[in-house]
């Protein structure tokens, strides 16, 4: 009998092993095969831009090539939601903003997902301003004027949005609190579509980050009235904050983040979080960031997951001085 118990102690313990070292193995392979970066947004927006200054850098440090795939709809949660029911294999991940991450959650009564129980952050990729902004056929030059020129006018002005719930969305809600104007939201499914219509005249505003708003306003395409951070951003370097301008006491600072599946294991996180400090430590890439008016602000899985936990109770408290409540 102690015979017997020994060979099936033997063979469990092999048997254990050889999964030990099958399962090892595929971790030090990983990765193996592309890697797919969700966007939960249309292409030619502010998340689309910014992964494109990434890729390159990163396909170099991970050995394969990295896919983008944009699934558009509800502020980023249609794409939220698919990577949070995807396999957590480190093979598809979520790239986010402030509004997909942070304010969803606390502006739908039913948000499909839980940000911290749902998802294992990754790392920060950056932060940025936004950059108020008007169709050039709006009269105004200044955002006193523009103050202004909306109580002049009730109900006259509409505004732009990536879609309900985003940060592009509550930011003119937080104006209009502030000042006590009046503009009719219009929601669109990301970004691009809403520079569409801005720069088209079927909207007259829009609060969105500063490199996709740089790169418009350069062009001549629109106006640029101020900027949300403490300070000017280089992109903008003539455009005053908001603070400066004295009609709000408004100061935002989106950020932009990428996440895996939860369940996601700690190996792969590791590697993968590594892989974007090596991209955002980039001389190049760091150059091109702020040239655009985004700061390169790389966090560790970690430290990503504090700040969002963190970050959190904060926007939940900004939507609820809003009124901004979505079903």
């Amino acid at each position: 009998m102690a015979m017997l118990i020994s060979l099936r102690t033997i063979r469990t313990f092999l048997l254990l092993a050889s999964s030990f070292l099958l399962f090892g193995g595929a971790q030090a392979a990983y990765p193996d095969k592309p890697i797919k970066i969700i966007i939960g947004f249309p292409a030619g927006g502010p998340l689309d831009a910014h992964i494109r200054l990434l890729v390159d850098k990163l396909q170099n440090t991970l050995g394969q090539p990295i896919i983008i795939d944009f699934k558009s709809g509800a502020g980023g949660a249609v794409g939220a939601q698919f990577v949070a029911q995807s396999p957590a294999d480190g093979y598809t991940l979520l790239l986010a903003n402030t509004g997909t991450m942070v304010i969803n959650p606390a502006i739908y009564t039913k948000s499909p997902y839980d940000t911290l129980k749902d998802f294992q952050p990754i790392a920060r990729t950056a932060q940025q301003p936004l950059a108020l902004i008007v169709n050039n056929d709006v009269p105004v030059q200044t955002l006193k004027q523009l103050i202004a020129y909306a109580k002049a006018h009730p109900g006259k002005l509409n505004y732009g949005s990536a879609g309900n719930g985003g940060i592009s969305h509550l930011v003119p809600e937080m104006l209009k609190t502030e000042t006590g104007i009046f503009m009719v939201h219009i929601p669109f499914k990301g970004s691009a579509p809403a520079f569409t219509d801005l720069i088209a005249g079927h909207v007259q505003f829009m609060a969105e980050s500063v490199p996709q708003a740089a790169n418009y306003a350069k062009q001549g395409k629109v106006r640029a009235l101020a900027v949300t951070s403490a300070k000017r951003n280089p992109a903008l370097p003539n455009v005053p904050t908001v603070l400066e301008t004295g009609v709000a006491n408004l100061e935002v600072v989106g950020f932009y983040g990428v996440l895996a599946p939860k369940g996601t294991p700690p190996e792969l996180v590791n590697r993968l979080s590594q892989a974007f400090k090596e991209t955002l430590d980039s001389p190049e890439v760091q150059k091109k960031m702020i040239d655009q008016g985004a700061d390169p602000a790389y966090m560790s899985a970690e430290q990503f997951t504090r700040y969002l936990t963190a970050e959190m109770p904060r926007w939940e408290n900004a939507v609820k001085q809003a009124g901004a409540k979505l079903d």
